[in-house]
């Protein structure tokens, strides 16, 4: 029997709703209930949950808020992209429309405090009101008062009032260094092989058994789990090849009783499908298109494995940086993405007469400073040397679209080269508005 929530708090059927709505993480929203108190009573000021993505952090905490029906704003620092509009969403949401009017043109956290000190005798609380803030780790970017008053905003506004702040990375990286109020944490782990089989087959297709779509998840986390425990991932990973699972059932070649055929009609597919994960190499209309196309003449055709190829944002300006580092001498460097370099001689800048095509040569190795160095000159937006960085181009090495030079065990750092073509680097360029042939040195 499945775990439920209690609290005397709450009427016991609607607990018994909302915990059938929470596989796998009854225990943590039971904790984080027992935290947020009675609705009549004061809450703790503030609350802070972490965990990788994809751990139901968001989930848990909207739907005992919605289901509860308890007064709750929602913001999420990446669409809000200023504190006023994130003062704005609060009024709004707790308050009404009205409320929002009274906030100035760029609304200061003075401001925020004191219209909401002006609604809080007009609209008393006789529930506690709970802001969630999403991507809460975007608020060490924003002003540095920002975080300690949200903290404390309990004790400023003078009202029953709690701030749940959602991440994905710990406490400890995000206390001032002047220090702050701290909240209280709560932790929500990865799923287990157990809890994804579990929370997976919930999505069972209405033309077959619930069994057979178990045994379809549990093959699918057979492969994938090792190298993928995004929950989101594995749901569109599930949604694209069950299909191709169930062919052999449709043609009436196999019974559902049968799994150990209805593997090896999948896992060649499934071996496909693992240089796709995280990557979107090609989406979920291609990947039905590349299914139709398989079965009419047996192999891959009218997609190569690089002529359309989906990746991700910085992905794509990790492949221009590379192609640039490849096929640009590295004493251009400086003219190029050096925003303040000075004055700079064309006469010694450009020789013609020393000057051979580096195209025809073909791509020169660089090391992975230099890669980086250039990445971050052409993102618009400042990125952070997180290891999802590394990890997208480690996956650029697995998707053959870069070539690492040397072994694994040598001493130095890393060397690389391009290993694609000028007209997929400009369609690539295309794609994020970037025009590569501007820092090419061959075509000055």
């Amino acid at each position: 029997m499945a775990a439920c929530l209690q609290h005397t708090g709450y009427d016991q059927e609607r607990l018994l709703h909302v915990s059938d709505k929470l596989p796998c993480r009854v225990f943590q929203a039971g904790t984080l209930l027992s935290l947020m108190g009675e609705p009549s009573q004061y809450s703790y000021p503030s609350i802070f949950l972490y965990g990788h993505r994809s751990t139901g952090k968001s989930h848990v905490v909207s739907t005992l808020l919605q289901e509860l029906e308890l007064p709750h704003a929602t913001v999420s620092c990446v669409e809000c992209v200023s504190a006023g509009l994130m003062f704005e969403r609060v009024l709004l949401a707790l308050f009404g429309p009205d409320t929002t009017s009274l906030l100035p043109r760029s609304p200061s956290l003075s401001d925020f405090v004191r219209i909401y000190r002006q609604q809080c005798p007009q609209s008393p609380a006789n529930q506690t009101r709970f802001i969630v803030i999403e991507k809460a780790e975007l608020l060490r970017d924003m002003d540095a008062n920002l975080l300690p008053v949200l903290l404390r905003l309990q004790e400023l506004i003078e009202d029953n009032v709690t701030v749940i702040l959602l991440s994905e990375i710990v406490w400890d990286q995000f206390r001032p260094n002047t220090g702050c109020f701290e909240p209280l944490l709560l932790h929500f782990p990865d799923y287990s092989k157990g809890d994804l089989q579990q929370i997976l087959s919930q999505d069972i297709h209405p033309s077959y058994s619930a069994e057979l779509y178990s045994a379809f998840i549990n093959i699918l986390l057979g492969v994938f789990y090792s190298v993928c425990r995004d929950l989101r991932e594995l749901r569109h990973l599930a949604a694209l090849n069950f299909s191709k699972f169930c062919e052999p059932l449709k043609e009436g070649k196999v019974k559902e009783s049968d799994t150990h055929k209805l593997w090896r009609n999948i896992e060649p597919h499934l071996k496909k499908a693992m240089q796709t994960v995280y990557l979107r190499e090609v989406s979920s209309v291609q990947w039905e298109e590349l299914q139709m196309e398989e079965k009419e003449s047996g192999a891959m055709k009218g997609l190569s494995a690089h002529a359309h190829v989906e990746l991700p944002y910085y992905s794509k300006f990790l492949l221009i940086a590379a192609y640039l580092a490849s096929y640009n001498p590295a004493r251009t460097d400086r003219r190029f993405f050096l925003k303040h370099h000075g004055k700079i001689r064309k006469t010694n800048f450009l020789k013609k007469h020393e000057k051979t095509s580096n195209h025809l040569l073909g791509p020169k190795p660089f090391p992975l400073d230099r890669l980086l160095a250039i990445f971050y000159s052409v993102v618009d937006s400042r990125v952070a040397p997180t290891a999802s960085i590394f990890s997208q181009i480690s996956s650029l090495v697995t998707l053959q679209l870069l070539t690492q030079l040397g072994h694994d065990d040598q001493l130095d750092a890393p060397k690389y080269k391009c290993a694609v073509a000028l007209d997929f680097i400009r369609a690539i360029s295309r794609t994020v508005n970037f025009d590569i042939v501007k820092y090419l040195y061959d075509f000055l």
